[in-house]
């Protein structure tokens, strides 16, 4: 039987490698993002996969491609944002954002989907801040969120351990994406792609945890540039 994989944020650097990985490999891949045009470009490029566009920003009531699946391998959650501001420049608004397509709709969509995942005794990844993210200046409401990721994933952990389901968290250091390009200039620090781990070795990594069999697995991963990058 092939597998079937969600993965969210598809569009951005690390869910488009994703994407083609998973394809590769040989799973049914459901491409989830916000970007209707990304999307479908992205999907064009690589068979094997279906669009589906989801909006994190408000995740209640998942779309019916996802209400269908009677069985699901896996889900990874890619999507986030990563606002630079001060505490006293964050606004209510940035911090509900942040916080809800962060960690509230990873925690939504993985509670809307477990039915599924433990049919399958399936797999959740989430794809958390690089090791060590903690207390960064101008960075309150990201880290705080991916602080709660990792709650999360801990907790899911231990409760869906009786149903088969595992769950990884992937803290991946600095990867060459658009999204780490704008982080780093507005930290006023000087981003090189040849220096960051690229998302291709990413999304293999991934994919070689879900691939491992089934006497064993990987809660948590950390993944840096090799020294001397």
């Amino acid at each position: 039987m092939k597998r079937t994989i969600v993965i969210t944020g598809s569009t951005g650097g690390i869910g488009a490698a994703l994407v083609q990985v998973a394809a590769e490999r040989g799973y049914n891949v459901i491409a989830a993002a916000r970007d209707a045009v990304r999307l479908s470009a992205l999907c064009d490029r690589v068979p094997g996969t279906r669009p589906l566009v989801l909006d994190l920003r408000d995740p209640t009531g998942l779309p019916a491609p996802l209400r269908a699946l009677h069985r699901l391998d896996a889900v990874i959650h890619c999507a986030g944002i990563a606002e630079v501001a001060t505490v006293e420049a964050t606004p209510y608004a940035l911090w509900l954002e942040t916080l809800t397509i962060n960690v509230a709709a990873a925690a939504e969509v993985t509670r809307a989907l477990l039915p599924p995942l433990r049919a399958a005794a399936g797999h959740v990844v989430f794809v958390n801040a690089a090791p060590g993210s903690h207390a960064v200046p101008r960075w309150s409401a990201y880290t705080a969120s991916k602080s709660a990721l990792r709650e999360l994933a801990d907790a899911l952990r231990l409760e869906e351990a009786g149903n088969g389901v595992r769950v990884t968290t992937i803290y991946p250091g600095g990867t060459a994406t658009e999204l780490l390009r704008e982080v780093r200039t507005a930290f006023g620090r000087p981003f090189d792609p040849e220096q960051c781990v690229q998302p291709e070795t990413l999304a293999s990594l991934v994919m070689t945890v879900l691939d491992m069999r089934g006497d064993a697995y990987v809660p948590d991963l950390a993944v840096l540039p090799a020294p001397g990058r």
